[in-house]
């Protein structure tokens, strides 16, 4: 029995608590774009040793004062080992570089008066340093054995840069989420079909929601199969994309036309619809289910706009979770819309719009859910709430 929801993100919640992540895991040495099912840690103290901060030199307190002129005695350069710091003397050291025994801070060079081989210090530099100024300590950034890159994480070229940093060539990342997609209808042809008639229409929601999923290595894409209005058709489909997906997206026949077959087949198939129709628009006959297995089905009208926005709304977000993604949930930015929402309705809108220069966004106008021309024209979707007619700041969510 499908439940009652006042708003979608608790649906969508509701959704999400009830479906099963990605287990399975490999071994990468190309890990761009995947999910870390194992937290990284540190192979050893980063900094791995006390390091400068600056470029400048190397100094005892004892010999900070302002009578005397100190000799260089050696340099400490990035990726050598430091020379020895004698009493008396002062060692040239270089940002990066390794703190000489006996070095108790480093001086800018700045806060000096140099000549060919000796310093001495301006007033700046008796007044500001103490014992540690501009080291680095080791293990600072991070201890030995501590962790540096959770499970859960996408891993991103910032990550990356970490995960060499520590020696991590080959990180143990979740099997990417298998999705299959699943258009229906007899309207619906192929979009390389030379000649369309008047009552066909190329399948945009299969290229649509490709789109969505093809970027993300997280995601495979392991079925893609149309099926016409036919009862048997779509049962044989849902049940091969059911046991070889962990989620399975349907567009059309969710409404409760003669031909809308899907919540019948999904519920026969032993699945536990979440929910049947939510206070949205578009896509308020959305369908939410779950596998006794945890699987995700997920039905979406069938209008291009409907489809397509409630892809990003709700498959998007929890074909992360099945993924692995601990931070499945994108937060949204608010944008102020630059003209009010012309009629109150008592439903969540997701209305169309496009960025303007000064950092407002305009309503996109549009025809209704079959409307690919507002949608092409969009750059995201505010979700204003219902009984609404001003300009928010609301949340946006971009393509």
């Amino acid at each position: 029995m499908s439940q009652s929801f006042t708003d979608p993100d608790s649906a969508l919640q509701a959704l999400a608590d009830r479906i099963a992540t990605v287990s399975e895991t490999v071994r990468t040495i190309d890990p761009l774009g995947a999910i870390l099912a194992l937290p990284v840690r540190a192979d050893r103290d980063s900094p791995a040793a006390d390091v400068s901060a600056m470029d400048g030199y190397a100094i005892r307190l004892s010999d900070l004062r302002s009578d005397v002129s100190l000799p260089v005695t050696g340099e400490s350069s990035a990726g050598s080992p430091p020379p020895a710091l004698a009493p008396g003397s002062v060692i040239r050291i270089f940002t990066g570089a390794i703190i000489p025994e006996g070095c108790e801070a480093v001086v800018k060079r700045e806060d000096t008066r140099e000549s060919a081989d000796a310093i001495r210090f301006t007033a700046t530099a008796l007044k500001e340093i103490q014992f540690g100024s501009n080291i680095r300590r080791a293990g600072e950034n991070a201890a030995a054995g501590s962790e540096v890159l959770p499970a859960g994480q996408e891993i991103t070229p910032a990550a990356v840069a970490s995960l060499v940093n520590f020696g991590c060539v080959e990180p143990i990342v979740y099997r990417p989420a298998k999705v299959g997609i699943i258009t229906t209808g007899d309207e619906v042809v192929d979009p390389n079909t030379d000649r369309v008639q008047p009552w066909q229409l190329r399948n945009s929601n299969r290229a649509a929601i490709q789109a969505l999923l093809t970027p993300p290595r997280f995601v495979e894409l392991t079925l893609l199969r149309h099926v016409h209005d036919d009862r048997e058709g779509l049962k044989d489909a849902i049940s091969q994309a059911v046991d070889t997906c962990d989620a399975v997206v349907l567009t059309g026949g969710v409404s409760k036309g003669d031909y809308d077959y899907v919540p019948e087949i999904v519920a026969a198939s032993g699945g536990e619809i979440i929910f049947h129709g939510l206070p949205i628009r578009p896509g308020k006959p959305i369908l939410g289910a779950t596998t006794a297995g945890g699987k995700l089905i997920l039905g979406l009208p069938g209008n291009p706009v409907s489809a397509t926005i409630n892809a990003h709304r709700f498959l998007w977000p929890l074909v992360r979770r099945i993924a692995g993604l601990h931070r499945w949930r994108q937060p949204l930015p608010q944008v102020t819309l630059s003209e009010a929402p012309r009629a109150s309705i008592p439903l969540h809108a997701m209305l169309l719009v496009r960025m303007l220069p000064d950092g407002t966004a305009a309503l996109v106008p549009s025809k209704g859910s079959g409307d690919l021309v507002a949608l092409g024209q969009s750059d995201g979707y505010v979700c204003v709430p219902p009984a609404t007619t001003t300009t928010g700041p609301w949340p946006i969510a971009f393509w």
